[in-house]
Formats: C-alpha cells, sequence, structure tokens
C-alpha cells in the first residue's frame, strides 16, 4: 500500500469516522507491463447467480468477513473484489456495498490487526460519472498510474472517471497493539458503470456508452495484475472474486451472454514473477488480439423461492455446457427446503450452502444477519480454498503420471521427459491454457505445495488431428452434442434413419452436387449419390478401398475370377510421400516410409505402383515446380518451371503445356511397365490426397508436408478413369460445403470415392464419411447379403457426431458465421500474409515453404541425419515457439503452423511473425557455432 502522500491528488478531502480514516481522491497511474497471466498462487473465483438480486453481493462481502477473520494475525491478506458491470450506477454500486458493509463489520467486530479498504471506479457513462464527479472531471488531464495513458475525460462515450475512497481500520484494542501486525487490504473495484438500472446491453444503448466484450476483458486482465493478484509474494495470502451482473446468461455492454464472455480472456499474456529474489520469466505469451480461456471456477447464487430450484439447476447447466467448474451453490433461506431436491440432482458432486434469511427491513444495516452467517461464510471459503488446492495439486501431479501410465502416438517416451509434458486445463476458440509450474519454493496459504503456479496461452499451431474452431462454434457444438446425446443416447445405424445422420448426408451431397455443377455445368447432379459412414480418416479409406476394388472388378468383369486357383492381385496407384492412416489395408496402400517399416508394420508389403511426383513450394520467394529424377525436362524453349504466383499454378491453361506432355508421357509409361511384369496384379484404385482449404490443402501431410503439382494430379486422374481405374481422393483434412472448395473443383476432375473426416465435426469429436458415386453402390447391389460391404462398428454415424458435422458443415459455409468467406467467389480469402510468406523464403536457414489453405509448411535446409523425419534439427525452433505460446509438433526439419477456416488473417500473420523472429534467432545461433566451429 503506498504512503498517503503518494495519493495526493487535486481532489482530497478527509475525515474522522470512529477509528477509520476515509480518504477520497484520485490516484496517479503507474505504468503496467501489458503482459498479464492467469495465477494459481491464489484462489480467484467468479460469482455468478440463477438471476438477478439474489444476493451475489452479499456473499462477496461475506466472504471478504470470513476471508480477513480467518487464519493467524500475523498473515498478512488481501482480498480483491471486481465488479466488472455495474449498472444504476452510483446509486445502486456493488463494490461500495462491499467495502462499506466490511467496514462496519470491522466496526462492529474489530480485527487485531490493521486493515486498508478502499474503493475505486474506473469508467463510468458520462451520465453516471457527471453524478459521481459533478464538473471536476470535465476536460481535467489527472493521470492514473494504473490504467494507461488516457487523460480523465471522456473516451468512446465513456468517462475515465478514476473514483476512489480508503478507509484505514486501525484494529486491536489500541493502535500501539495494532502496529505489532501486518496491514492487510480489501481492494473493491467497478470497472464500467452505467446510471440506467437495467440489463448492461440497453444501458450502454441508452446512454451512448458502448464498451466490447475485449475492452471489459482487457481492463479485467489489467485489474487482476493492479490488484496484486499476479506476481504476488510469498508473504501475502489472496482471495479474490469477480462479481457478475444479473443471471448466468444475463447480456453484457455488447450484448454478449455473460457466461460466453467471461469463457475467455482477450490478451491474457505472461509477465515477469518475482520470489525468494529469483526471476522466474513466463513467456508463454501472446501479442494482443488473441483470445485465452479464461475458465475461472465459479460459486453460484442460486435462488431459494418459489420456482428457484428450476433457476438454480438451469443456470447451473449453462455453467457446466460452457466448461466452467462450479465449486459450491449458496442461496438464501426462504422457509421451502430446496437445498433437499438440489443436493439429491447434484448427486453430492457440488456443495449446497444455506444462508439465513436476509432481513426485509430497508432500514437494517445487516451487520447481525452477517455476524449470524459466518459459519456459513467460512464453509465457502473453505470449500472454495480446498477446490483450489485439490486443483493445483492435480495440475503439479498430471505429468508425472501421464508418464507412467500414457503411451503417446508418434512418440518416443525416451525423449520425453516429465518437465517437457504439456499440461492442458481448458480450450477455448483457438487456444488452450496450460498449466506451468516453477520450482521456486514458496507458501501458498496452508497445507499448499511449494511451487509457482500459472495458467498461461498457448495458440493451437500444430496439431495434425485438432482442428481449431471458433470459440462460439465450440459452444454451439457443445449445446448440439449435448442436446442429441440426451434425446438419442445411441442407436444403431443399419436399416434405420434418424435426423442427424440424415440431415448431415443430405449436407455432404449438396455440396458435391454444388461442386460438380461447377465443373462441369452441363451435368445436373453431383458425382456422388451415397455416404457411407464410419469412426476416422483410415477407416474411412480402408472403406473407400473396397469399394473401388469391387468397382474395378465388376467394371472389368472379373468378379468370379479365379485363374489356375489364383487369386487376383489387386494394387493401388499411389504418389510417394502420401499416408492414408494407421489401419492395416490402409498402410498397403502407401510408399515404403518410416511409419512402414520392419519395426512398424511387420506385415507390410506395399501393394501399389507409387509413383514419384513433382512437387511444388516457394524457394526465395518465387513459387517453382520440383521435378523428380523420372520425368526429364529441358528449360529451354519449353518455358521455365517458375511461377510469377501461386494462382498461376492452378491455371488450367496448363494443360497444354509441354511439361503436361512430360507428365502425361511419364504416367504411361509407369503403368505400361507394371502391365507388362505384373501377371495376375492389376491396378484396382487411385487414391491421392488433393485436399485444399484444410489441413493438407493439396498437400501429402505425413510425407513432409509436400505440395503435389496439380496439373501432375489432374493428368493422373484422367489417365486413370480412360483405364477404369476407380479413382478415391482422400481429403480427410477436407470439407465438403457448397462455399468451401473442394479438391475437385481446385483440380477440375472428380472422383469416383472420397473420404472426409477431422474438419467435419469441427475437431471436436472422431466422425468420417466415405462419399460414393451411383456406379460404385450399384456394384455392391445384389441378392446375397455377401455382395453387401461388410464393414462397419458399433458407432457407425453415431448421433452426436453427425449433429456436431451438421453444425460444422453449415457454420463453415455460412459467411454470417464465417467471415473469412467471400460470398461471390464461393472462396476463403487469403490467411497466409503474401509478403511474409516470401519473407521467410528468403531466410537462409529456409529450403522452402508452401503457404496454402489453412497450412503453412516451412522446411529448414538441412542435410545428412538431419533432414526426415526422424531428425530432431528443428527440436529447439520448437521448443522457443512453444515458450512463445505457439504449439507445434515438426515432421523432421518441417514446421508447420495450422489455423482453421474461421481464423482471422490478421491471427495468421503474428503466428507467422512468431515463427519468423525464432528462424532468424535460429540462423543466427547457427551461424554463431559455425564460426566457433571454424575458429
Amino acid at each position: 500500500m503506498p504512503p498517503t502522500t503518494s495519493l495526493f491528488s487535486a481532489f482530497l478531502c478527509r475525515r474522522i469516522l470512529n477509528n477509520s480514516q476515509l480518504i477520497h481522491h484520485h490516484f496517479r497511474r503507474r505504468r503496467l507491463h501489458s503482459s498479464v497471466e492467469y495465477p494459481l498462487t491464489h484462489p480467484i473465483y467468479t460469482i455468478w447467480a440463477s438471476n438477478t438480486s439474489l444476493g451475489k453481493t452479499l456473499v462477496s462481502a461475506g466472504l471478504s468477513m470470513s476471508f480477513l477473520s480467518s487464519s493467524a494475525p500475523l498473515t498478512k491478506k488481501k482480498f480483491l473484489y471486481l465488479k466488472p458491470i455495474q449498472t444504476g450506477f452510483p446509486d445502486d454500486s456493488d463494490s461500495r456495498f462491499v467495502y462499506r458493509k466490511f467496514s462496519e463489520f470491522f466496526a462492529f467486530k474489530p480485527l487485531p490487526f490493521p486493515v486498508y479498504a478502499s474503493n475505486s471506479v474506473l469508467k463510468a457513462s458520462t451520465t453516471a460519472a457527471n453524478q459521481i464527479l459533478g464538473n471536476l472531471i470535465m476536460g481535467g488531464s489527472v493521470l492514473n498510474e494504473d490504467f494507461g495513458d488516457e487523460v480523465v475525460g471522456k473516451v468512446g462515450g465513456l468517462q475515465n472517471v478514476q473514483w476512489y475512497e480508503e478507509r484505514k481500520l486501525q484494529g486491536g484494542e489500541s493502535s500501539n497493539e495494532a502496529e505489532l501486525f501486518p496491514v492487510s487490504e480489501v481492494v473493491c473495484k467497478t470497472m464500467y458503470g452505467w446510471k440506467e438500472a437495467v440489463s448492461p446491453h440497453l444501458a450502454a444503448e441508452k446512454e451512448e456508452a458502448m464498451v466490447s466484450d475485449s475492452e471489459v476483458l482487457d481492463m479485467l486482465k489489467r485489474c487482476l495484475g493492479n490488484g496484486g493478484v499476479v506476481g504476488s509474494r510469498d508473504d501475502l495470502e489472496i482471495m479474490c472474486v469477480i462479481e457478475t451482473a444479473g443471471g448466468v446468461a444475463s447480456p453484457g455492454p455488447s450484448g454478449s451472454l455473460q457466461c460466453d464472455l467471461y469463457r475467455i480472456l482477450n490478451n491474457l499474456l505472461a509477465i515477469n514473477l518475482f520470489s525468494s529474489e529469483v526471476l522466474v520469466e513466463a513467456v508463454m505469451s501472446m501479442q494482443s488480439g488473441f483470445e485465452s480461456p479464461f475458465r475461472l471456477p465459479a460459486i453460484l447464487v442460486g435462488d431459494g423461492r418459489l420456482g428457484g430450484i428450476s433457476g438454480t439447476i438451469s443456470a447451473y447447466e449453462s455453467l457446466k455446457l460452457r466448461g466452467y467448474d462450479v465449486a459450491a451453490v449458496i442461496f438464501e433461506d426462504n422457509g421451502l427446503k430446496n437445498e433437499v431436491p438440489l443436493l439429491s440432482y447434484f448427486r453430492n458432486r457440488v456443495p449446497v450452502l444455506v444462508l439465513p434469511s436476509i432481513p426485509k427491513d430497508t432500514s437494517d444495516d445487516l451487520i447481525s444477519w452477517f455476524d449470524k452467517s459466518q459459519m456459513v461464510f467460512t464453509s465457502l471459503q473453505e470449500i472454495m480454498l480446498s477446490a483450489f488446492l485439490e486443483r493445483t495439486q492435480r495440475l503439479h501431479e498430471m505429468p508425472n503420471k501421464a508418464c507412467d501410465v500414457f503411451w503417446w502416438p508418434f512418440t518416443q517416451h525416451k525423449l520425453v521427459p516429465e518437465e517437457k509434458v504439456t499440461v492442458i486445463d481448458s480450450r477455448c476458440g483457438e487456444n488452450f491454457a496450460v498449466h506451468k509450474a516453477y520450482c521456486v519454493p514458496f507458501i501458498i496459504f496452508r497445507d499448499s505445495i511449494g511451487f509457482l503456479n500459472s495458467l498461461m496461452l498457448v495458440q493451437v499451431g500444430g496439431l495434425r488431428d485438432l482442428m481449431l474452431i471458433c470459440r462460439r462454434l465450440q459452444i454451439e457444438l457443445a449445446r448440439d452434442m449435448g442436446y442429441t446425446a440426451a434425446r438419442y443416447g445411441h442407436v444403431m445405424f443399419p436399416e434405420n434413419v434418424y435426423e442427424p445422420a440424415l440431415e448431415l448426408a443430405e449436407l455432404l451431397l449438396e455440396g458435391v452436387h454444388f461442386l460438380t455443377t461447377y465443373i462441369s455445368p452441363s451435368i445436373s447432379i453431383g458425382w456422388a449419390s451415397r455416404v457411407y459412414f464410419s469412426d476416422n480418416g483410415s477407416t474411412a479409406v480402408e472403406i473407400a478401398l473396397k469399394m473401388a476394388f469391387r468397382k474395378f472388378l465388376s467394371d472389368s468383369d472379373l468378379v468370379n475370377a479365379d485363374v489356375n486357383g489364383k487369386c487376383m492381385d489387386l494394387k493401388v496407384l499411389a504418389l510417394r510421400g502420401s499416408y492414408h492412416g494407421d489401419t492395416l489395408g490402409a498402410m498397403e496402400a502407401q510408399a515404403p516410409s518410416p511409419y512402414t517399416g520392419f519395426l512398424q508394420q511387420p506385415w507390410y508389403r506395399g501393394r501399389g505402383l507409387f509413383l514419384d511426383p513433382p512437387t511444388v513450394s516457394m524457394y526465395d520467394g518465387t513459387w517453382e515446380v520440383s521435378l523428380p529424377e523420372k520425368i526429364q525436362f529441358e528449360k529451354s524453349g519449353h518455358g521455365c518451371l517458375s511461377f510469377s504466383s501461386r494462382d498461376e499454378i492452378f491455371k488450367r491453361s496448363r494443360d497444354s503445356s509441354v511439361l503436361a506432355s512430360l507428365y502425361t508421357s511419364s504416367i504411361l509409361q509407369e503403368l505400361q511397365l507394371l502391365s507388362d511384369s505384373a501377371g495376375l496384379s492389376h491396378i484396382g484404385a487411385l487414391i491421392i490426397e488433393p485436399g485444399k482449404n484444410a489441413l493438407y490443402s493439396l498437400i501429402q501431410g505425413a510425407g513432409g508436408m509436400e505440395m503435389i503439382d496439380p496439373l501432375y494430379q489432374r493428368i493422373l486422374v484422367r489417365e486413370c478413369k480412360r483405364r477404369k481405374i476407380p479413382v478415391i481422393f482422400d481429403e480427410l483434412g477436407e470439407l465438403v460445403t457448397d462455399f468451401i472448395q473442394s479438391a475437385a473443383e481446385m483440380l477440375y476432375c472428380q472422383p469416383d470415392i472420397a473420404c472426409f473426416a477431422k474438419l467435419m465435426t469441427g475437431g471436436i469429436i472422431p466422425l468420417a464419411a466415405t462419399l460414393a458415386s451411383d456406379a460404385v453402390f450399384d456394384a455392391f447391389t445384389g441378392d446375397s447379403k455377401l455382395k453387401a460391404l461388410l464393414h462397419g462398428h458399433s458407432y457407425s454415424a453415431h448421433a452426436m457426431g453427425c449433429a456436431a458435422a451438421v453444425k460444422s458443415v453449415k457454420w463453415f459455409k455460412d459467411c454470417k458465421t464465417n467471415t473469412n468467406m467471400i460470398l461471390e467467389s464461393r472462396l476463403l480469402q487469403e490467411l497466409w500474409d503474401a509478403e511474409l510468406v516470401e519473407q521467410i523464403s528468403l531466410l537462409p536457414a529456409v529450403r522452402r515453404v508452401v503457404a496454402l489453405g489453412t497450412l503453412c509448411a516451412i522446411e529448414l535446409l538441412a542435410e545428412g541425419s538431419n533432414a526426415g523425419y526422424a531428425s530432431t534439427y528443428a527440436s529447439s525452433i520448437v521448443k522457443k515457439l512453444r515458450e512463445d505460446g505457439l504449439y507445434m509438433r515438426p515432421l523432421g526439419n518441417v514446421i508447420y503452423v495450422m489455423c482453421g477456416p474461421c481464423t482471422f488473417p490478421d491471427t495468421c500473420r503474428r503466428l507467422l511473425e512468431k515463427v519468423y523472429a525464432r528462424i532468424q534467432d535460429f540462423d543466427q545461433l547457427e551461424n554463431n557455432e559455425s564460426a566457433v566451429f571454424a575458429a
């Protein structure tokens, strides 16, 4: 607490009240570092209610009294009360109520130690501000050290009020006795106030004092920092409560429901933390504009009145649906014993506390009621502390337990020590919060653990199977899946129909129809007419292979072929570097790779003809085609393999180029060689990964993020169709909708079969679909069940997955929900900054870059053992990027960043800026090491 002299300002008055000192003033502004994190060194709770006027503020005030009264007097304490949104102000001020009632209760029941109690108002509408300060602030220029550089005055319909009042409560039997103990604090703050006693969205509109969600949350972040909640000392016990306005689903100033508003925190960054004179820098930070899961634990103030049971349960379910942890429910006793059915409903999952009936006499100062309620508030405080300690203890032990019991895929456990395990607490939209423990001994309350805790923001940047979805879609998916689970549970799919599965099938086929008419306007129906549901991408590929082989056999009149008692050997035509899944059949459909080696797949034979395809990347600022050794091309007289822009690569006019002729000759030669030597072997299917605007973006994902020349793929499809070889598009990272391009549109050709997964459900639950044409379906039609497609599992077309997919498909293709969608062109706008991509490609440490759709892949320049899938060459960059808050997993010496179809291009740009900076640092380090080695 700064001395009184440092709080002097133009407006100051003092008066003595009992044993207290009351100070009103404007306070000067301290410069605050813009980085703040959400610490776990002490409890921070949000106070919710099932409706307005149920006693949230009474609970907050009671907690302040209970908290300051507990434990030994030699321990310094701080109780921080924040009221982000206040209407009916200043006549109704919850922060002032807490401040005054604590002071009055202190006078009624003095504590043995002194306490500074303060209340402040940060911003208010002009109408409300004028009522507080009259003309004192109009045109003023007094600065406030805590909240930036704004002068006091009107900003966007709001006044920077900075009103402050303070009481020093001496405590003890005498002033000399009180001085033996440290001074504790009760800090109360109103962040935004409006005069109209109506819902915040109405008050903000009527008083022309609008404030966005991001502004509210940014101010909340700064209040947590300024209130001493972040980076606190180890000799200070802190409790913080944030009291919402109205009910759980009451609107905020912008109209957003508060249960959605407080689920995220914009600009949640890291700051320097000091403990025991040791600096620990939490550097997993994000630039402004990012969103982070805030997910503070909740206390729900229920309703003890008639009808209150329903309202309390509804409010509880609304919070749980959004991922909040509700530590306790508390409400006023109205003689109806509402706690009995509530306890039955909660089944001991949530404690239910009942407060004494609140006096109805408006002249009652409630001090006796607070005194009578202290046992309840003490129980509530203990519940809150116990939940907090249980949470932190669990977060601390999770890495160790994970190393003991998990078997992570694609992970060499010997290379992952416990300290490298990432503990994910929650996710919201495009970010997740991770827990970090710094081994700096200190004390957190009683019986706590000696580590410095924090929850920190991490931007998802490289999870292969975890698509980024906007936070609102996440909430919508949770709601629809909850409804579907409650309505259907699980029902079997064969010979049955239910709405989620039927609607999804219709949506997928509608998308195919749109794309078919776009490519071939003369065709009135889509290429696909059937949808076969399965559980994941690999299974979808297995099903597609069975479909393709049956179609090939049927078209070739080889269904019953048996040559000298030997079965026909069917192979696939595929591209080297492709990856179609982990199941046995899918593995056979790909060329030898680290995934198919003897240690990984002893049964692997490689049942296919695997072609070396030409690839496209940006090299030193220019898009270029790289040809395999088997395709010889003399540049002189035949044009150039370089392109001025990426769009030129997709032009259909390339079909008449010399390079197209070379591609055709090469493909025909490969097919002829197989035909001459195969004997009973036949190519029964072509399978390629041509996806656009999703994970792979015309890119072979697991093969090192190689972008295949679309001209080569188009010719390959054409030649296979001429030979009646069914064509499979493995678009597992793709999504077919009316407005999001599919590979068929980009390649100007159509498959017979296509596989979709991942993005289809918004990445939230496994589900896959294999789409097929009528001709493919007819190959399985017959009088015997043995001719049917015998493949599936118990959860095929599970209702929850189908409901999630329906919501996601509609969300991604709607310009109102996906602002990246360009309605006129049916395209996603460009997500990656072209100039920045070019700058990255020019870095000395970079070999090539591919930026397309929702993926940007960067291959580092490496040789020998530093290159390839087994390489750890990129690990140092990846580690630094994780420290920056960008979570990535490399593919050998290839690092890649993925976003979602709803990710703002500005977000993508800031992600690439981080990558660019770290590669620069990496290059400089490599140069320094080379210089030392040379010396």
